[in-house]
């Protein structure tokens, strides 16, 4: 029997964690909730869980710092909850980690479209070492490894992404000298749940560039295209 995705949702509102709870499970998925930091490191430590459903404003440390935490720990996919819905809030929340965002209120469809979109992408590991189109991408010095999921430095040196910045890395290694436009990049990276007009790309290409170019306010590898989007500009080995 197949094992059904673990959520868990951290929520200080006992209303929308009973909710999310109730919808999510109908949709075929475990869920466990919590209320702070302490019940969700128990449930952690205790349980295999798929992803984090976190939200920023929460008592004690706020969903920035624990989501902060998480990732520099785990390859936890985590999607952020913000009762604001500000393009600030939402850019934090990528900037330290999560995989994607959502504003309250929220229709609970959309927010099992991107449940579903960030759990794709973390399986995607185990997809693609059972299939043919497992496969390494050289270049610059860089080495991107699609089937372990892995981005290694010229130095040899495994570095840090989320979900979201490798397949946004992948999309730009397997489409190289190419214009791409945001939305074409959202769909390739995030696939066809992603808002139309969400601006989390620019997010990042701000993000990866910190992390693989030489001088990331001068890009050389993944260069803007003025009312165009972005290119991803070395000669890319694929093997």
């Amino acid at each position: 029997m197949q094992r059904k995705p673990h959520l868990l949702v951290v929520d200080d509102d006992r209303e929308i964690r009973i909710l999310l709870s109730r919808l999510l499970k109908q949709r075929g998925y475990r869920v466990t909730t919590a209320r702070e930091e302490q019940e969700m490191r128990r449930v952690l430590q205790s349980s295999r869980v798929d992803l984090v459903i976190l939200d920023i404003m929460l008592p004690g440390k706020d969903g920035l710092t624990l989501c902060r935490e998480l990732r520099g720990s785990k390859p936890l996919p985590v999607i952020m909850l913000t009762a604001r819905g500000e393009a600030t809030d939402r850019v934090i929340g990528l900037e330290v980690g999560a995989d994607d965002y959502l504003a309250k209120p929220f229709d609970v469809r959309e927010l099992e479209a991107r449940v579903r979109a960030v759990l794709r992408r973390s399986s995607a590991q185990g997809i693609l070492s059972n299939g043919e189109d497992s496969s390494t991408f050289i270049f610059a010095g860089w080495r991107l490894d699609a089937r372990q999921r892995h981005l290694l430095s010229p130095e040899g040196a495994i570095v840090d992404l989320t979900s979201g910045e490798f397949d946004l890395l992948l999309a730009f290694a397997e489409r190289p000298q190419r214009v791409l436009s945001r939305d074409q990049l959202l769909d390739i990276a995030r696939g066809r749940d992603a808002t139309s007009f969400d601006r989390s790309i620019d997010v990042q290409v701000s993000r990866l560039r910190r992390k693989i170019e030489a001088d990331p306010k001068v890009p050389e590898l993944i260069k803007t295209v003025r009312s165009g989007g972005y290119v991803f500009t070395p000669m890319v080995e694929r093997q």
